[in-house]
């Protein structure tokens, strides 16, 4: 059973900032990939950042150079920088590991899921 643990979602106005993090077994954030993805109200799961191997990150273009995913293999945490935020970047986030390959463009693929926590971003 792989547990991920996600936490610093929250409320922020439009051009701040918040980061979030992800904490899980070493095994699994060093050697999978590891993925943010977004949900919307009503919409399907997207992939906003995936680091792999721990160190090759991909990102969605709608956050290219704005987000950062970033792992700390000290604290066992992934964590996602997300600057300059605006309203389209709300929804719940989500930590997934999955061994590889793995593609981010099928969530349902991804085996290992946190449960989430909350972006709202008001304008």
């Amino acid at each position: 059973q792989v547990q991920l643990v996600e936490s610093g979602g929250g409320s922020v106005q439009a051009g701040g900032s918040l980061k979030l993090s992800c904490a899980g077994p070493q095994y699994i954030l060093s050697t999978a990939c590891m993925g943010w993805f977004r949900q919307g109200p009503g919409g399907e799961r997207e992939g906003v950042a995936v680091l792999t191997g721990g160190i090759i990150p991909w990102y969605a273009d709608s956050v290219k150079g704005r987000f950062t995913i970033s792992l700390d293999n000290n604290k066992n945490t992934l964590y996602l920088q997300m600057n300059t935020l605006n309203s389209s970047d709300s929804g719940m986030y989500f930590c997934a590991a999955e061994p590889p390959p793995c593609y981010v463009g099928q969530p349902t693929t991804w085996d290992y899921w946190g449960q989430g926590t909350q972006v709202t971003v008001s304008s």
